[in-house]
């Protein structure tokens, strides 16, 4: 397949007046504090002002309580500005990345939080090439946003409106033609599906049951509140699907967020199986097909993820975490596979976008060509104990992100004295001969992640700790010199 190339990413410096709204993918706030009519509108406004009036839009949305609202709002205001708007309805992330880039569209746009609490919405944005925009496009539309500068509308110049049907057969199309059906339906696994009440019920059963599973659902009605579970697919929100793969004695559990670019998989035997432990065994799989591939991740990783690269005589390209450069990762490299700790898998074959309902067909088709359950293939990663949290910065989304360059800075300056190396290309990754830490500011939620790993599981909790007392202590210092930002506590 050949990859081309694409315009890099920068983090161009900007006058502090003009304020970051977009984090690691796209624009994330709390609806009816951040997130009002008017933003939305004006998010469009400088949408159009980017795109100079030209071009089609493609905007499709998840079934959070405003998501619709916010389409129609953004959709009014692109054609009002003469841009084209194909409306493709409710359709994960990944489904419209693919889309963006299979129809030729200018621009397309998700209204999702993806995995964020109820509270928030937010919007994606997808390049023509399937992928997050560069942050200089998204400079671009900050500038635009902060002075008020938006192209006008004329009456002789509205764009057209249409509904597109047919992005989910697209979608699902394209990844049946990248796995080996004939292997999966020769197997003919029963599969427990939580869609989360996510956008993953538009696109996963279908894909499953084509595939020959026989298709168990939990959580597969649309609900904007997620009252199943919460949207983020974690071993602590999954008790119900692990206990169902038991119960129905499946060979595997799926398991999405909400706008399914992520996945994560629960074995035979119920056991929640790690993003990171997935990871190295989908790089495992890859470089048994492609011997001496490309493999590419971020800095989250495990180790475990290392050795398995080096042992299975692969190369390994390390960049920031986030969507963009772990797909900017993909180019640069040609990588074959990538993939972050967070259940967010890129097979380029099909598009390199982190895509949940593909990689859950890869894995069925792993499964059904090896013909050994989940469980063995997990027990034959190298065991690490890498473990995370979160602390939370502050009530308000936009004042948290005033207080994560400060908390890089100086934790970069603490840390820089005790490791054996430092490793700064997102947040502070402290590198000790028996583990390491890792400082990070979320892109997308008012938090700062701690992750900490080692193959000692007193030794990670320890680190770990070590990282969360950091956090705090440089969250009091901040609140000594700035009162108006309130901070919560940790874990929240």
């Amino acid at each position: 397949m050949s990859l081309g190339a694409i315009p890099p990413s920068s983090e161009t410096t900007r006058p502090d007046s003009v304020p970051r709204l977009f984090g690691t993918d796209g624009i994330r706030l709390v609806v009816g504090r951040e997130m009002t009519p008017r933003f939305v509108a004006e998010v469009a406004s400088a949408l159009a002002g980017y795109l100079d009036g030209r071009g089609t839009v493609l905007i499709a949305r998840d079934f959070r309580t405003s998501s619709e609202a916010m389409v129609k709002i953004l959709a009014g205001t692109l054609l009002m500005h003469g841009v084209d708007v194909r409306d493709m309805g409710v359709m994960p992330t990944p489904c419209l990345q693919f889309n963006t880039q299979g129809v030729a569209g200018a621009m397309g746009l998700t209204v999702t939080a993806s995995h964020n609490p109820n509270e928030f919405n937010g919007i994606k944005f997808t390049g023509p090439q399937g992928m997050e925009i560069p942050r200089e496009a998204e400079e671009i539309i900050e500038r635009a946003l902060h002075y008020g500068r938006y192209p006008e509308a004329v009456w002789e110049k509205i764009g057209t409106f249409r509904q597109d049907p047919d992005g989910v057969d697209r979608y699902v199309g394209s990844i049946l033609d990248h796995v080996d059906v004939a292997a999966i339906r020769a197997w003919a696994p029963t599969v427990v599906l939580d869609c989360g009440n996510g956008t993953s019920l538009m696109t996963s059963p279908q894909l499953l049951r084509e595939l020959g599973c026989r298709v168990i659902t939990l959580n597969a009605n649309p609900d904007g509140h997620f009252t199943g579970r919460p949207s983020e697919p974690n071993e602590a929100n999954l008790a119900d699907l692990r206990k169902a793969v038991v119960d129905f004695g499946a060979q595997l559990g799926v398991a999405h967020d909400g706008d399914s670019d992520r996945v994560a998989f629960i074995d035979e035997h119920g056991a929640f199986v790690p993003g990171e432990v997935t990871l190295a065994v989908f790089a495992r799989y890859r470089l048994q097909q492609e011997p001496g591939a490309t493999i590419v991740t971020s800095v989250t990783s495990s180790t475990a993820v290392t050795e398995v690269v080096r042992d299975s005589g692969g190369r390994l390209a390390v960049t920031k975490s986030g969507s963009l450069p772990v797909a900017e990762g993909v180019y640069e490299h040609r990588g074959s596979f990538a993939g972050e700790e967070n259940g967010g898998y890129y097979w380029p074959e099909h598009q390199v976008a982190r895509d949940g309902p593909m990689s859950s067909a890869k894995m069925l088709e792993l499964l059904a060509r090896s013909r050994r359950p989940l469980s063995e293939l997990v027990a034959e990663v190298p065991s690490f104990h890498l473990i995370k949290t979160k602390v939370r910065l502050a009530q308000e989304a936009l004042a948290a992100r005033e207080i994560k360059p400060f908390l890089v800075r100086e934790a970069g300056a603490i840390l820089e004295h005790e490791a054996v190396s430092l490793d700064l290309r997102d947040g502070v990754k402290a590198v000790y001969d028996d583990g390491w830490l890792l400082v990070r500011p979320s892109g997308t939620e008012p938090i700062c992640r701690v992750f900490a790993e080692s193959r000692d599981r007193g030794r990670a909790e320890a680190i770990l700790q070590q990282g969360i007392e950091l956090v705090e202590r440089l969250l009091h210092e901040w609140q000594a010199e700035h009162p108006e930002t309130a901070a919560a506590t940790p874990g929240a």
